[in-house]
């Protein structure tokens, strides 16, 4: 049994392309764009052609990868009809590959590390200070507010205090006029 699995082979004259629809048995969150079009020319002898990666679905629980993929015979035709954002990722994926292979010397790593780390302690410097002073002016505003706070409450309760007093006056003289009532 072959790992490749083939569910449509359409051969679109209108667009001048082939559609394929795979799924890819056992491959399920491990298969790459890249491995499934070395994968596809491999299965259907497609070399120089060129083959297009449209759509690779996961299915939830299985392993299993569905793709689809759109065979071009000219390059130019493929760039008319495909969004150009797919040819970039997929150029981006290939140099990605390439470049994990061509790996630096130790050494230069370590330099452009430690260049890029100067450079991230910089900004988190600045960062810092900038965190710092919004502080210290959050800090200034609290203590305003609690100083105009302290202000408003030393006046409500010189304002109460005079409210009670006068109360306290008021039935002062009511109890006094009621035993000159009584008397009467």
């Amino acid at each position: 049994m072959s790992i490749i699995e083939t569910i449509s082979d359409v051969n679109n004259t209108f667009l001048s392309r082939r559609e394929l629809i795979c799924n890819f048995t056992g491959l399920g969150g491990k298969l790459k764009k890249i491995e499934a079009i070395d994968m596809i020319t491999k299965e259907f002898k497609l070399d120089g052609k060129i083959i297009i990666p449209i759509k690779l679905q996961n299915h939830v629980g299985m392993p299993l990868v569905t793709g689809t993929f759109y065979v071009y015979d000219d390059e130019k035709l493929a760039k008319e009809h495909v969004n150009p954002i797919i040819f970039s990722r997929l150029e981006k994926a290939k140099k990605g590959g390439k470049e994990k292979k061509e790996e630096k010397p130790a050494e230069e790593k370590v330099q452009e590390t430690k260049a890029e780390g100067d450079e991230h302690d910089k900004k988190d410097v600045e960062s810092s200070k900038k965190v710092k002073s919004k502080e210290e002016s959050v800090k200034t505003q609290v203590q305003e507010t609690k100083a105009e706070g302290d202000e408003h409450d030393k006046k409500d309760v010189e304002s109460s205090k005079k409210v009670k007093s006068k109360e306290e006056s008021d039935k002062t003289q009511v109890q006094e006029k009621k035993p000159k009532e009584r008397a009467k």
